[in-house]
């Protein structure tokens, strides 16, 4: 009989890792009193939990202020809307992440361009930024993406040249930091999201940081119908905007959240950087870069790079099939290039204002980015942040796995 689990031998784990999401009495005590208030709604904006939650979360971040909302997706449009964003400006955005971060300009009728990634980060490449811009460009939105940051400080001297707005996409990236300040806020926006599989979560959920403070008081606004209440009440005009309040049972698991995340992030980097370390002699797989000037990171997931030429030439799907067997989860289609997902259904009869850049619909020929291309189909395996909540036992059986399924790599050839 084959050792190798996909084969018919014994798994290296058998076991579940730790659970997510994380809860104890806390959120059952601060969900049962707000129950009992009868105050459980999103307004007045932002209500009485919301506005506790966002003045923690801010400082957590470095930020001035923070804006609860409803979701990650909602506070990009949001974001963007309060930045100025309108119909037909072009926004960059990469194309390796989250359909939100390119739908969000459509549902404004803006148009997402898509830049490429670097090859050692995965993160929105800066001199692809740069040759993206035309006269339309309005805003960039980079993805902090799994375990790394884009370079926020390339990032931010173009938008400065071009006169452009940064809202930083941290959805993965809850409580890390680039040279010592916060992810969010660094660009002139920062969107988080709380949804289920996030490192903090309230089910559902978002927040908006930013320092500037007539940014923040749009966003409120736009979160609250466009209305302009004590607090932010004092920016010219008025915007048309949405209900995308955080309803206070979110916010006060939101809080219960925030009282873990600090030694959660702490506990996340260093079981991820003893993995680092273990995998140093194993051929064929290594992990993204690191930039130096990432004082501390998420790793929502933890993405390794995959290179068949370790494993005798062994496709990366079939060696996550393996590894799977193994007892150690990993996806190797967490993403795919937007402009290849049929979650991105962009046409022009729904958003002309795309018609000029794509023609009838954005499709697979709408862009190429050769680096996410490989990232999606030949070279990343994402491993979910609940496997790094346990211990380095947890992790020297991830190598165990990989070293078996490299012993016994031919017969999976």
């Amino acid at each position: 009989m084959s050792e190798l689990a996909l084969l018919g031998g014994k798994p290296v784990r058998s076991e579940p890792f730790p659970p997510w999401p994380v809860h104890d009495e806390r959120e059952a005590k601060a969900l049962a009193a707000v129950l009992a208030s009868s105050n459980w709604g999103g307004y007045p904006s932002p209500n009485t939990h919301a506005k506790a939650f966002a003045e923690r979360f801010a400082a957590a971040h470095t930020a001035r202020f923070c804006i609860p909302a409803a979701n990650g997706t909602v506070t990009l449009e949001i974001a963007l809307r309060a930045a100025g964003v309108r119909a037909g400006d072009e926004v960059i955005v990469t194309p390796y992440t989250w359909v939100a971060t390119a739908a969000a300009p459509v549902y404004l009728n803006a148009v997402p361009v898509f830049a490429d990634v670097d090859p050692e980060t995965y993160c929105l490449d800066p001199k692809a930024v740069e040759a993206a811009i035309t006269p339309r460009t309005k805003a960039i939105i980079p993805v902090h993406l799994g375990c790394r940051m884009a370079d926020m400080d390339a990032l931010m001297a173009i938008a400065a040249k071009h006169n452009l707005t940064v809202i930083e996409d941290c959805a993965h990236m809850h409580g890390a930091r680039w040279k010592d300040r916060g992810v969010g806020s660094i660009g002139h926006l920062g969107s988080f999201s709380f949804q289920s599989s996030k490192l903090m979560t309230a089910g559902e959920g978002g927040a908006i940081l930013t320092s500037d403070p007539e940014l923040a008081e749009r966003c409120h606004s736009l979160v609250n119908c466009g209305r302009k209440l004590e607090g932010y009440d004092s920016f010219d005009g008025w915007m048309l905007g949405w209900n995308d309040r955080i309803g206070e049972f979110q916010a006060a698991v939101l809080g219960c959240q925030m009282d873990r995340l600090e030694e959660q992030t702490i506990l996340r980097e260093k079981n991820a950087d003893y993995l680092y370390a273990a995998l140093a002699d194993v051929p064929g797989i290594r992990p993204l870069r690191r930039d130096p000037r990432i004082t501390r990171t998420g790793n929502y997931q933890v993405i390794l790079r995959y290179d068949p030429a370790g494993f005798g030439g062994l496709k990366r799907d079939r060696f996550a099939e393996a590894l799977t067997a193994e007892g150690i989860e990993v996806d190797p289609y967490f993403y795919i290039p937007l402009y290849q997902s049929p979650l991105l259904t962009v046409t022009a009869a729904d958003y002309p204002m795309i018609r000029e850049r794509y023609g009838d619909a954005i499709t697979t020929d709408s862009a190429s980015c050769p680096v996410a291309e490989k990232a999606a189909y030949q070279e990343a395996l994402w491993i979910h942040h609940p496997l790094f909540m346990g211990d380095h036992r947890d992790m020297d059986q991830v190598v165990d796995a990989i070293r078996k399924i490299q012993k016994n790599v031919g017969e999976l050839l």
